[in-house]
């Protein structure tokens, strides 16, 4: 029977205590990784096998062992062993036991390159699940966004009314904060389209290797189908970067949702009352029995700090590591794993919360009434009429100081109060107060107007397909 820990036992007179085996595992968090540990295996035996540094057989061998461990493991069979210390070792030792030529599967490399390769399979599929989850939130953003295309609503600056816009307008620079985010997450995948395999522990091998042959199998090409290896052993094993740029791709993510729902939390709230949250993604109070919490919301916003918080785990584990490998690089994957599972799920969440909420385009349509939202389209007539902008701002300021002080709406003045502010203003400055007016007159790209906001509706149902 094959002896465990046998890749680096010989120089040891006696095993690692218990507790030692038990504060230096990580088979409880790495086990995901076997799938594209199992991948890189198969892709290394038929290297070998390319440069004849072991046989066909040997290698078919190699390649049927383990698909019977990757069956095993799919179907939650393999028994995970702690005193095995990984995923790697896990592997190999189950594969020993049934393969004989198992034990040259480790020529030419080392548990260093082999977690590398590991991780950028990883970082790829999960940029790649990452950007469809996404892309499913981006979905129900549009189909809210299409459901009330007509609805208005007052934009907000400082968190007071500042200037109305269409709510699909609102939704979709949303969309735009996501859409920037599928960018980061294509990025780091390309940052991990590069094999490491063939980097050994530190200084690559002595023995004839191929890693091109080995990033070929594995998909680490460029567009043309040309192979891409890590250029320098060193960096290879040691570089952490790639685990901080999808970290910091992951905390945009939870920035980006928790703002949304800030809004969603605002919107739902009686004060506001622009929208009703569904029932399925909000909770009661244990006491108040009239309550409905925005929870859903309230985590989303939550998850941020967590998300935050794992990316400034890993810049501070490794600010002040030497090359190459240290242990405590071990410690990279939890907080990237992590990441991950929560951006998944709050992408889950967030399109599931947006998917069910109600629009109440009664209280939208109220609170956008209010004139004084359209207090710079007022110094805009202004403009148009010759006044510099600096003169038009300073007369609107004091025609909405005469209206606080009279206590009446700002298109409630008598237009001779106003022109004794600013003899510009005439008979047909009401005419400013038409939403319908206001919002046709934005019509420059990234405008909230109607004929912006179909070219918007256009763009991202071709982008969304």
């Amino acid at each position: 029977m094959a002896r465990k820990q046998v890749t680096w036992g010989g120089r040891f007179s006696a095993g690692p205590a218990q507790l030692m085996q038990q504060f230096s595992e990580s088979v409880s968090f790495d086990s995901r990784l076997a799938l594209f540990d199992i991948a890189g295996s198969q892709a290394h035996a038929a290297m070998l096998a390319h440069v004849g540094l072991i046989t066909a057989r040997e290698c078919a061998a190699i390649h049927k062992g383990l698909e019977q461990i990757r069956r095993e493991i799919e179907a939650g069979e393999f028994a995970w062993d702690l005193a095995l210390e990984d995923v790697h070792m896990n592997i190999e030792h189950a594969l020993t036991l049934r393969v004989p030529a198992a034990a040259k599967l480790h020529t030419a490399r080392s548990r260093n390159d082999q977690v590398a390769t590991d991780m950028r399979l990883w970082f790829k599929a999960a940029c790649a699940e990452l950007r469809t989850k996404l892309h499913g939130a981006q979905c129900a953003l549009l189909d809210v966004a299409s459901a009330n295309a007509g609805v208005l609503i007052p934009g907000y600056t400082h968190l007071q009314r500042a200037q109305p816009v269409y709510l699909a307008h609102h939704l979709f620079a949303w969309m735009e904060m996501l859409a920037r985010d599928c960018e980061r997450f294509e990025r780091v995948a390309a940052l991990a389209n590069w094999c490491p395999l063939g980097s050994g522990a530190i200084a690559g091998t002595t023995l004839p290797i191929d890693r091109e042959h080995t990033a070929r199998l594995l998909g680490f090409v460029d567009a043309r189908g040309r192979p891409q290896v890590t250029q320098n052993s060193m960096d290879t094993v040691a570089d952490r970067d790639l685990f901080i740029e999808f970290a910091n791709a992951c905390a945009l993510v939870g920035v980006h949702f928790s703002r949304m729902a800030e809004d969603l939390i605002l919107w739902s709230s009686s004060e506001f009352g622009f929208v009703d949250l569904p029932d399925a993604f909000c909770t009661g109070s244990s006491l108040m029995p009239q309550k409905k919490n925005p929870d859903s919301c309230e985590l989303l916003r939550g998850k941020s700090a967590r998300l935050q918080g794992n990316l400034h785990t890993l810049l501070t584990l490794t600010k002040g590591l030497p090359l190459t490998y240290n242990r405590d690089l071990q410690e990279d994957k939890p907080p990237v794993f992590d990441s991950f599972d929560q951006v998944a799920i709050c992408a889950e969440v967030f399109a599931g919360t947006v998917g069910g909420l109600r629009v109440n385009e009664a209280a939208c349509a109220a609170a956008v009434a209010d004139p004084a939202l359209l207090a710079t389209d007022l110094a805009d007539y202004l403009v148009e009429r010759g006044v510099p902008f600096r003169e038009a701002h300073h007369a609107v300021g004091a025609v909405v100081q005469l209206a606080e002080k009279r206590g009446v709406a700002l298109n409630a003045l008598e237009t001779r109060e106003v022109k004794k502010i600013n003899a510009a203003f005439a008979e047909d400055w009401r005419e400013v107060f038409d939403l319908k007016r206001a919002l046709a007159k934005r019509s420059g790209t990234g405008m909230p107007g109607p004929v912006q906001l179909r070219r918007q509706f256009a763009r991202w149902k071709k982008l969304l397909k």
